[in-house]
């Protein structure tokens, strides 16, 4: 569909319904095409798994109380 700059933005939240439901609209300037609408298009993407398994190592003292100083300096204190 092509619609010139004027009526498109005065029915632009028409023409966004339109464009959601799959239809490219081309926007004219004096019958010239200067933009067009078309729906966004997520990619797919699918995460496997594990695949970091066995690549990092959390230390036995990760929860430990951290020392005064370093806490102090986190809380701004220092």
């Amino acid at each position: 569909m092509e619609i010139n700059i004027y009526a498109a933005k005065s029915q632009l939240s028409q023409l966004i319904r339109r464009v959601a439901d799959g239809e490219e609209v081309v926007i004219t300037r004096n019958g010239e095409p200067v933009a067009r609408l078309v729906p966004v298009v997520r990619p797919v993407t699918t995460r496997k798994l594990g695949t970091l398994a066995g690549t990092m190592r959390i230390g036995e003292d990760f929860d430990a109380p951290l020392p005064d100083e370093l806490l102090a300096a986190f809380e701004g204190k220092a």
